[in-house]
């Protein structure tokens, strides 16, 4: 059983949903939006995929940070962010029963990594 996390309206996801279902792929979804997202977790990510993998510097919503907020040089003021502004972490993010992680989605590599 794989969990992925990420944000229910964003088309990414939506693929990442149809790849699953079209390949028969069992899997639960956290949406760290309406469910949020502990530091525990943030960091341990971080920690095996770095927290700028994680980090999404592309959308809106870090468009729309203050400098200030942009300025993110440790792990832990990257964690505070992602856990205030949840759509800054980059999706989806899966995790699979064996506890390996990876980040967005891309057929192929998920072909490989999941399928």
């Amino acid at each position: 059983m794989i969990t992925i996390y990420g944000i229910r309206n964003c088309d990414t996801m939506k693929q990442a949903f149809a790849w699953l279902d079209d390949h028969g792929i069992a899997w639960t979804f956290h949406d760290y939006r309406k469910s949020g997202i502990d530091s525990a977790r943030l960091h341990a990510w971080s920690k095996v995929l770095g927290w700028k993998t994680l980090l999404n510097t592309r959308g809106t919503t870090w468009r729309k940070l203050s400098a200030e907020e942009q300025d993110v040089t440790t792990q832990s003021k990257a964690v505070q962010l992602m856990q205030t502004y949840p759509s800054l972490i980059r999706r989806p993010v899966v995790e699979t029963g064996g506890g390996h992680l990876l980040v967005g989605f891309e057929s192929a590599t998920w072909s490989s990594f999941i399928g």
